[in-house]
């Protein structure tokens, strides 16, 4: 009864590990990039506010886009100040995001803010 009990443990332990997005072993390119978000039903943007490089964004966490609709915007598209944890990819030649050059895939959100710092991003 107690070997069964200490595998069912060991189970939910190793489950527990393993829900990290399946990314475990590969945090060594994530990056916390600070930058302007931009959201709506075409185009998922982030502008970085040291490079000024733009790109698609992919949001893997399901938090990003969930925190921005939650800033009730009137309209699509309103900026705002995100630092994020995630990595650069390259676009797709095909399909949503295929005009930037790279796609953020943001695997946390760190913040999220109407107030967009002047003397970070211009």
């Amino acid at each position: 009864m107690q070997l069964s009990r200490f595998k069912y443990l060991i189970g939910m332990v190793a489950i527990g590990a393993c829900s990290c997005n399946g990314n475990i072993g590969n945090t060594s390119k994530r990056t916390v990039y600070k930058g302007v978000y931009s959201f709506g039903p075409e185009v998922k943007s982030f502008k970085d506010c040291e490079t000024g490089s733009e790109f698609w964004v992919t949001d893997s966490c399901k938090q990003l886009e969930l925190k921005y609709s939650q800033l009730s915007f009137e309209k699509p598209y309103v900026p705002v100040y995100v630092e994020v944890e995630g990595e650069k990819t390259r676009s797709g030649k095909e399909g949503m995001g295929s005009e930037y050059d790279s796609t953020l895939v943001v695997t946390k959100l760190v913040k999220i803010t109407k107030e967009i710092p002047v003397d970070m991003c211009n």
